[in-house]
């Protein structure tokens, strides 16, 4: 359900004013703020781990309420004009048009690190006390709450489509975390008046230990989330910058809604497992059967008539510009199964509280999708969106490459 969003809110932008340049900076300021959420991001998969009693809720959500306040003041960091203007129009090169528009958009954004943190813990306290329906009750409230937003700021006011965008997701994001919470109050309650759970093979849950088992996580999320930044200032820098600039969401847009199976794979994943790996056998099954249906999902879109009507009729994109998403569509199509694949990989290893190998995969990751952009974008100079999605599907398949061996290490040997 969260897929819909940027497929929504695409058809939106494209049919108000400026539609190219308006996309363009609804997708650099999205970009930029799944970065500087980057150090709440893991949070949802941490509480579904680490949260057990009242002694490690309590810890969790204090370290929790620092993230998201740190991640909020570097936002606000970013919104200074100077260095703004040093990131967005000096380092990456942004047109002044693109400019403009996303730094307006990142004003909107302003709620969104600290709703998405709040969201994200208290979720993963329902998905651990086998709650996930209300967490799926969260996301069709968000979706209502974006939709309502983008129809109500289009039809009465005339906010430029970057903003628009922007604004309807914050006011998603913070409707949905406000629900969340109301959702688990339940479950912190039974949190909170339950015993204490005694391991006498551990110490208790303190802020080193979370410390050291979300540190690498956080670096992988940061590293990771930088990837778009990345590719935005690549693609500036290849052929059809600003047409690449504005199908660059859309196609990641329609790429999400069969790569959105996967990602809460990681959290059941966690849950399922079991402490000594005794379900793996079935998950992987499971995950196969999911991973071959999203990329199915897609290649279906990509290499059939398919391709025009969702681009074209439902994402509302000019002729021209969706002749730009067709070919980085189609390279996209093996990124599904691979993200479950990750997915899986991840939570195996987290479960197994051996978080340093994802933060490595992810850094070999990022290189990857570097070395083959410079190789595809600027040695041989295939359009940017082209070079930006080849470099991405490459350097996700290096970084399950690498985790297979860590994952094999921490199975039982029989």
């Amino acid at each position: 359900m969260m897929a819909a969003e940027g497929p929504f809110l695409a058809a939106v932008i494209a049919r108000l004013p400026d539609p190219t340049y308006n996309l363009a900076a609804h997708g650099v300021a999205f970009a930029f703020a799944i970065l500087i959420e980057a150090p709440v991001i893991m949070l949802m998969s941490a509480s579904t781990a680490l949260v057990e009693d009242a002694g490690s809720y309590r810890k969790l959500r204090n370290f929790a309420n620092a993230l998201n306040i740190g991640s909020t003041l570097l936002l606000l960091v970013v919104l200074i004009p100077p260095v703004f203007d040093f990131v967005m129009r000096t380092v990456i090169g942004l047109p002044p048009e693109v400019a403009d528009l996303t730094y307006g958009a990142l004003w909107f954004f302003l709620p969104w690190p600290a709703a998405i943190g709040m969201r994200r813990f208290v979720q993963g306290i329902l998905i651990r006390s086998g709650r996930t329906r209300l967490v799926a009750t969260g996301t069709m409230i968000r979706l209502a709450a974006m939709s309502a937003t983008a129809l109500i700021l289009v039809l009465a006011t005339d906010l430029p489509g970057a903003w628009v965008g922007a604004a309807s997701l914050s006011a998603a994001v913070v409707t949905e975390a406000i629900a969340a919470r109301l959702m688990a109050s339940n479950a912190i309650r039974e949190l909170l008046a339950g015993p204490d759970r005694v391991d006498e093979a551990s110490a208790p849950l303190g802020y080193r230990r979370i410390s050291h088992f979300y540190f690498p996580l956080l670096l992988t999320s940061v590293i990771g989330l930088m990837v778009h930044p990345m590719l935005t200032f690549f693609m500036v820098r290849a052929v059809s910058p600003v047409e690449s600039l504005a199908v660059f969401p859309v196609v990641h847009a329609l790429s999400f809604i069969f790569r959105a199976l996967g990602l809460s794979f990681q959290d059941a994943t966690i849950v399922l497992l079991g402490k000594d790996n005794e379900h793996f056998p079935e998950l992987a099954r499971f995950g196969a059967g999911l991973g071959l249906a999203a990329t199915a999902g897609l290649a279906a879109v990509a290499f059939t008539p398919l391709a025009d009507v969702w681009f074209v009729t439902i994402s509302g994109l000019a002729p021209e510009l969706a002749s730009f998403a067709l070919t980085p569509t189609r390279i996209l199509v093996a990124l599904p199964a691979l993200s479950v694949l990750l997915s899986f990989q991840r939570a195996t290893l987290m479960q197994a509280r051996v978080t340093r190998p994802i933060t490595v995969a992810t850094m070999i990751e990022v290189s990857m999708i570097a070395i083959l952009f410079a190789v595809a974008g600027w040695k041989f100079g295939l359009v940017g969106v082209t070079a930006a999605f080849l470099s991405y599907v490459g350097g996700r398949a290096l970084s399950t490459v690498y985790l297979a061996s860590h994952v094999r290490r921490v199975l039982p040997s029989d």
